[in-house]
């Protein structure tokens, strides 16, 4: 199958007459290139378009500031529709063929883990996985650094809010894979604190989306809250069979939908639903990450910042601070010295707490809802 690729470089050539001396400072410089296999197509297409706005965005400004140590930061990004075993072939590319001196910002609990041993056998970092699964970090991944808070911290932090609100009957769906069991655990671990047990909890596989028995099961037993962890497609197909059923029950999904395209594919119906972020609300000017993104989206004329344009915007800010910190010549062993080093990191009020053992990130959570035009709000 033809293997689509988008190059993007974020900075512009200009052509015209130039001094001997400026034309070979020019052929002489080699640009930092940093690969990028993410679902551009297919189920998780939305997520993945944001995370990379976010990180152009940033990666842009680096670049018309000088870049690193003179250098442009040129991402290569290809496409693998969320498909682990597309995901693989494509970091082998840039790995072996490419030479990239990182990868960057995949987004998927499978997809990461399918690239797993290519990291470890190149020695190559892999900064800002979007994936809070568990899987990833224990036992520990040397070549992998986190930006973002776990699965199992969301989902457990829905429950914790949701029994606040005096809600008691849960029922869990949840995707058949490491992301939803690793998301299930969370929330398992917060039934287990108060002392409850879900009316149903049931997986499902994204290529059978009939949902109907599983709400009229949920709607029988009295559920007040479903907990929904499930990639964005059938996350809205199972809403929308649930609202058929009822306008009441309660829905509470993960940061993996904090993108524009859920409440897009809601409408009306998405009215009310929780969703955690693992960022801060695009709303909330006075934290400076998010006053920093918004006043670089607005020079370049980009509308709307969204969570997952942040998280992508979070991850290129560690990337390049590491570049920055390696010194010199940038090479794959410089480059994990240089992010080794982020030691309290703050990237805007979030921190960043790295070192040779430790790859965690942050563990910012905090809970939104969709507002009546479609919005996150806190």
């Amino acid at each position: 199958m033809h293997q689509q690729i988008s190059r993007v470089t974020f900075f512009t050539r200009r052509a015209g007459p130039l001094l001997f001396g400026l034309l070979l400072a020019t052929a002489v410089r080699a640009d930092i290139l940093v690969g990028q296999s993410t679902g551009l197509s297919g189920q998780i297409a939305a997520g993945s378009q944001e995370n990379v706005a976010g990180a152009k965005l940033y990666f842009d400004n680096v670049n018309a500031n000088g870049g690193i140590n003179g250098e442009k930061i040129v991402l290569e990004t290809l496409d693998d529709a969320y498909d682990p075993k597309r995901t693989a072939e494509n970091a082998r590319k840039l790995i072996e063929e490419k030479n990239v001196v990182a990868m960057f910002l995949t987004r998927g609990t499978p997809t990461t883990e399918a690239i797993i041993p290519l990291l470890d056998k190149y020695r190559v970092p892999l900064v800002g996985p979007s994936s809070g699964a568990m899987v990833l970090r224990q036992p520990f991944k040397p070549m992998l650094y986190h930006v973002r808070a776990t699965y199992q911290h969301e989902s457990e932090r829905c429950v914790e809010l949701l029994t606040a609100m005096g809600q008691t009957k849960f029922a869990v769906l949840y995707q058949e894979s490491s992301f939803g069991r690793d998301a299930l655990a969370g929330a398992e671990r917060g039934f287990a604190k108060a002392k409850l047990k879900p009316v149903l909890s049931q997986a499902f596989t994204p290529d059978k989306l009939d949902f109907a028995p599983a709400v009229a099961e949920l709607v029988k037993g009295g559920t007040e809250s479903v907990l929904l962890f499930a990639t964005e497609t059938p996350a809205i197909a199972f809403v929308k069979e649930l609202r058929k059923a009822s306008r009441t029950v309660q829905v509470a999904t993960i940061s993996n939908n904090a993108t524009s395209g859920f409440p897009v594919g809601l409408g009306d119906l998405g009215r009310g639903t929780v969703v955690s972020q693992v960022v801060p609300n695009p709303s909330s000017l006075s934290i400076p990450l998010v006053k920093e993104i918004t006043a670089i989206a607005k020079a370049k004329g980009v509308a709307e910042v969204t969570p997952t344009m942040i998280e992508g915007f979070v991850a290129a800010k560690v990337l390049a601070e590491g570049m920055r910190r390696a010194g010199g010549k940038i090479t794959r062993a410089s480059l994990v010295d240089g992010l080794n080093s982020l030691k309290n990191y703050d990237v805007g009020g979030m921190s960043m707490n790295y070192s040779a053992d430790r790859h965690d990130g942050a563990d910012f959570v905090e809970l939104s809802t969709i507002s009546r035009d479609g919005r996150f709000q806190r």
